[in-house]
C-alpha cells in the first residue's frame, strides 16, 4: 500500500516537472533556439579541440595567444 502511494506521488511530481519544462521551452521569452544554438556551437568546439591532436588542426585560442 505504501509503495503505491509513493509511486503515485512520484508520478504526479514527474508530470508537474515535465509540464514546467514544456512551458519554459515554448515560452516566447525563453529564447530556446538561442540556447540550443549556443550549446551546439560549444559542443562543436569541444569536438574540434578533442580531435585536434589527431587531425593536426589548431584550435585557435586567439584570446590567450595560443594557436598551437
Amino acid at each position: 500500500m505504501g509503495d503505491q502511494i509513493i509511486s503515485g506521488v512520484v508520478t504526479i511530481l514527474t508530470a508537474i516537472v515535465g509540464l514546467a519544462v514544456l512551458a519554459v521551452l515554448v515560452s516566447r521569452q525563453a529564447q530556446t533556439t538561442n540556447v540550443i544554438k549556443a550549446a551546439a556551437g560549444g559542443f562543436a568546439q569541444d569536438i574540434g579541440a578533442a580531435v585536434s591532436p589527431v587531425t593536426g588542426q589548431s584550435i585557435g585560442l586567439a584570446g590567450f595567444g595560443l594557436n598551437s
